[in-house]
């Protein structure tokens, strides 16, 4: 089982299906886009979500602040907020000291 915070929009908030989210973006990104921007993000950031009766729904608001995020960590302006597994580190490591040891 997957964890993740446990996000609920404010009662302003209104609530937009992930197909009407997309269609209030520029460019009108297809469906699944939003939903790979939930699940893996870009940039390292993810776009907000919550479950309702086993529909997903995203709020302006969260389509803002996913917007805003996903661009400035696009200018370098923030570090992203995911950081490599310490398997991924080790991986790391271990290729740089066989490059080093190719005199690569």
């Amino acid at each position: 089982m997957r964890s993740e915070t446990i996000e609920t929009p404010s009662e302003d908030d209104e609530h937009l299906t992930l197909a009407q989210a997309a269609a209030t973006l520029p460019g009108r990104p297809h469906l699944s886009t939003l939903h790979r921007w939930r699940l893996r993000g870009v940039r390292g950031v993810r776009l907000r979500t919550c479950l309702v009766g086993g529909r997903r729904f995203t709020t302006r608001r969260w389509l803002r602040e996913f917007c805003a995020a996903s661009t400035a960590a696009g200018d370098e302006l923030i570090a992203p907020t995911t950081k490599p597994s310490a398997e991924r580190e080790r991986a790391i490591r271990a290729a740089k000291a066989e490059l080093d040891a190719a005199g690569i």
